[in-house]
């Protein structure tokens, strides 16, 4: 018999293509991704321009100036209370020996009746020779009491200042330490802000320093020219209050002489013109903050030491120094006075005549001659 047919059919080896299909829609996704990403990416923050670093440079200068201000401040006010802390350190051992010697005393004492014993008035009365014996005796006693209890009052009063003496010295000891401690921050302060001034004109290119040269060139001629008009004004105002001076002379009948100098003016010039010598004598040394001579200096410094050559106490800061002497308006400057700058007053200089001053500028500068009207001007004072 035949075999029968089979009637199943063959099975059809099929070839799955899911895995190809599969990374070709990961790798379409992976950069339609990256598409996306690159697309709605935020921009490069845009490199600031030379006018903006300049702008940045000036500020960040100008805040070391009243980082420097606070640490002059702080300074001052350390040094003083080390003198008061130390004055009160030797009162207190002084104290100490009085109170050692009242301790002494009434120890002495106290071992004087616990050697002798204390005797009764009748026992004293009776033991003695005769009655006179017994009042000379007795009176003795009382004196001896009346040591004794001195002592007793010498010490506790001695112990009392000694107390608070030494409560003093523990209070200003505290306020010592809070006065370094604001010292350190200040200096911290002045030390962060030259750092990031010096980081930003570290990243300049050479061409790009070269730009922030030339605006700074432009800076100083337009300050320039505003000091030569300043010094016209102010030539051309002489000449009329010298002119108007002569007039009143010969209607007064008094020749070519005015009279109208006087001891005070010639003090005021003495000492203007000695403030001018010095300043002038300190051109080319380096400003560094904190600095008050005599191989470098800050800006307060130099004008303490240049008012201080004349004879002329001044304080240490900006801040107290724009507070001292007489105002002045910038059309009446005269040598020797001093200029102040920005709204926090945190720099000044000596005004030298024709719109001019001395001054120390800043770190990595020499102390030299400008123009005032290179920053903006807050006021002026005239010390003495």
């Amino acid at each position: 018999m035949p075999a029968l047919a089979s009637h199943r059919k063959p099975r059809t080896r099929v070839r799955s293509t899911t895995p190809a299909v599969g990374l070709t829609t990961a790798a379409l996704a992976g950069v339609t991704l990256l598409s996306t990403q690159s697309a709605t990416a935020a921009p490069a923050s845009p490199k600031p321009s030379i006018e903006d670093v300049q702008k940045k440079v000036d500020d960040l200068y100008r805040q070391a100036g009243t980082a420097t201000q606070q640490y002059n401040q702080a300074k001052e006010a350390s040094a003083a209370q080390r003198g008061k802390v130390d004055a009160l350190l030797d009162e207190v051992a002084k104290r100490a020996d009085k109170l050692n010697d009242a301790r002494r005393t009434l120890g002495n004492y106290a071992a004087a009746q616990y050697r002798t014993g204390s005797i009764a008035p009748s026992a004293t009365f009776f033991l003695a020779d005769d009655p006179q014996s017994y009042f000379d005796q007795n009176q003795l006693m009382a004196r001896m009491a009346g040591r004794q209890q001195k002592a007793v009052t010498d010490f506790r009063t001695q112990q009392a200042a000694a107390s608070k003496k030494r409560a003093e010295a523990t209070k200003s000891l505290e306020t010592l330490t809070e006065s370094q401690a604001t010292l350190r921050t200040s200096k911290e302060n002045v030390q962060k802000k030259l750092g990031e001034a010096r980081a930003m004109l570290s990243k300049l290119t050479a061409e790009e320093k070269a730009r922030l040269a030339e605006l700074e060139r432009k800076k100083e001629a337009e300050a320039k020219r505003k000091a030569e008009e300043l010094a016209r004004q102010q030539a051309a105002a002489k000449a009329e209050a010298d002119r108007k001076a002569e007039e009143a002379a010969k209607q007064a009948g008094s020749g070519g002489d005015t009279g109208t100098g006087t001891g005070s003016d010639s003090s005021a010039t003495t000492k203007a013109y000695k403030v001018l010598a010095f300043a002038r004598a300190q051109l080319g040394r380096p400003y560094v903050w904190g600095a008050t001579g005599p191989s470098s200096y800050d800006c307060s410094g130099l004008t303490q030491a240049a008012w201080k050559a004349a004879g002329v106490d001044i304080p240490r800061t900006t801040w107290d120094q724009v507070k001292i002497g007489t105002r002045i308006a910038t059309a009446d400057l005269q040598p020797g006075d001093l200029v102040f700058f920005y709204d926090d007053i945190s720099h000044v200089g000596i005004y030298k005549g024709d719109g001019m001053m001395i001054h120390a500028p800043k770190p990595g500068a020499n102390v030299r001659e400008e123009s005032i009207y290179y920053m903006p001007i807050y006021g002026s004072v005239r010390p003495a």
